[in-house]
């Protein structure tokens, strides 16, 4: 799910010139007020998603349906012009309450094997996407644009990889690839996107609903990759434990 949304929009995130690596400025105080509505934005569907899985855990709503209504909201946010603000936003947090009910059955699974480990995945995401976030927004020759293309082509290479074993039959050796890998593509997503969002503002796109939206999904993606892997890592140690106690 994650990976088709950041795919979805990938359409528009290198849309750059080589002027915008020559580009020195500082960040105008019209940017800075803009990247104060993102993640703003950002920090209110991100409440959006956790309600969300929060209604999964009690009502069991998460599934293809919620998947679907995901995508739906995605494609009408964009397809809605900017001045219907307040629809947009609308669209941004429904959107994000699917989108945490979609994750909300692997949440509740994180839940019954330790519940520790959804509170240091989280942490971890934030901790990891306030950091790259901050690499992007201080460096002064948004110098990490070129990234893009080949961020774009490892995203492709995960998707053609994930259909393959999907109809092909995958290994233990090929899901942790596709699993860290993943990881590694949507982290450096965090940094890209930053500058991308950074120098579409300084040409006048202040679409700051369309940019928090993005910011979300590589939150999304990273999140629950740590998740899995954390739990995967769990699984093993439990494993460990019962067979010295065997």
């Amino acid at each position: 799910m994650d990976s088709f949304a950041s795919f979805f929009q990938s359409s528009g995130r290198n849309s750059w010139s080589y002027d915008s690596l020559k580009n020195f400025r500082q960040i105008s105080p019209v940017v800075q007020t803009h990247l104060k509505q993102v993640y703003l934005s950002l920090c209110c569907a991100l409440a959006a998603a956790a309600t969300g899985a929060y209604l999964h855990i009690l009502w069991n709503i998460g599934g293809l349906l919620t998947t679907l209504a995901c995508l739906g909201c995605m494609i009408w946010l964009l397809s809605t012009p900017p001045y219907e603000e307040q629809k947009r936003v609308g669209l941004l947090m429904a959107s994000s309450l699917f989108q945490g009910a979609s994750i909300g059955p692997l949440i509740d699974l994180a839940i019954e094997i330790d519940p520790s480990i959804l509170v240091s995945a989280f942490v971890g995401t934030a901790l990891a996407f306030a950091c790259f976030s901050a690499a992007a927004l201080l460096a002064k020759r948004r110098e990490y644009l070129y990234l893009g293309g080949l961020l774009s082509s490892g995203l492709s290479m995960l998707m053609w990889l994930h259909f393959a074993s999907s109809i092909f039959g995958g290994s233990a050796a090929i899901f942790k690839f596709e699993l860290y890998f993943g990881l590694l593509v949507f982290v450096g997503y965090m940094v890209v996107d930053t500058q991308d969002i950074i120098e579409k503002a300084h040409r006048g796109d202040l679409d700051y609903v369309k940019h928090a939206m993005t910011l979300f999904t590589d939150f999304v993606a990273v999140f629950v990759r740590i998740l899995i892997i954390m739990m995967k890592n769990s699984a093993e140690k439990n494993e460990k434990k019962k067979k010295r106690r065997d």
